[in-house]
């Protein structure tokens, strides 16, 4: 049986740190868990982008950090999957045609103007868990749904097929900001992925050998 883990904010790396004090609105236990998923795939990475789907659609829930030059770039709203839940996400998954969100470690990949407008294209790295988000065409995109006048009238943000959509406002630069083998990370604290992602308990992760 997997065993519970918590996303809790002791024994932070330094990176975790410095994410904490770029976005203090942010949950420091999963910039923590970003800070070791990112430190176990590529310490050298210049940009980071984190999702907490944990929270509501209404809230903002999207973190792009220049880890050089060691600032906060934008801190957004962000849809979830229609099959994920309403206001809020609750149901994940890697399955075509299942309008779910994913959670974990992406790399980014191209950005394309594609059918809804300038996208970015996303390579999830976790097996079985979000490996099949460029078959699935689960990239970032702009639409008219993620906006604070769609909340005034439904409530809630608007509902993609799955894709992380941001404000038609800021698409174009925030997808430049993280284009081209850039990280983003998606967080829910759904447990067998928390026990057993290899990218939460890298051996040579920093936080991880600070654990020992």
């Amino acid at each position: 049986m997997a065993r519970t883990f918590s996303p809790g904010p002791l024994d932070q790396p330094a990176l975790a740190q410095q994410l904490s004090r770029l976005a203090p609105q942010a949950n420091p236990g999963v910039l923590n868990l970003a800070a070791r998923a990112l430190e176990c795939a590529d310490p050298s990475a210049e940009r980071l982008a984190v999702i907490d789907f944990s929270l509501p659609s209404t809230e903002p829930r999207l973190w792009v950090f220049d880890l050089q030059r060691e600032r906060l770039i934008f801190r957004e709203l962000v849809s979830h999957g229609q099959g994920s839940g309403d206001n809020m996400a609750t149901a994940f998954s890697n399955i075509p045609e299942s309008h779910q969100s994913s959670i974990g470690l992406f790399r980014t990949l191209n950005s394309y103007q594609g059918r809804n407008g300038y996208s970015l294209r996303l390579k999830g790295l976790e097996p079985g868990i979000n490996d099949r988000a460029y078959q699935r065409a689960i990239v970032m995109h702009g639409a008219d749904y993620v906006s604070e006048a769609f909340i005034d009238e439904v409530g809630r943000l608007g509902r993609s097929h799955g894709c992380p959509a941001v404000r038609q406002e800021v698409a174009r630069p925030l997808i430049d900001s993280i284009k081209n083998q850039q990280y983003l990370f998606t967080y829910f604290p759904d447990q067998e992925w928390l026990s057993q992602s290899r990218y939460l308990s890298c051996p040579n992760s920093p936080s991880r050998l600070a654990m020992q």
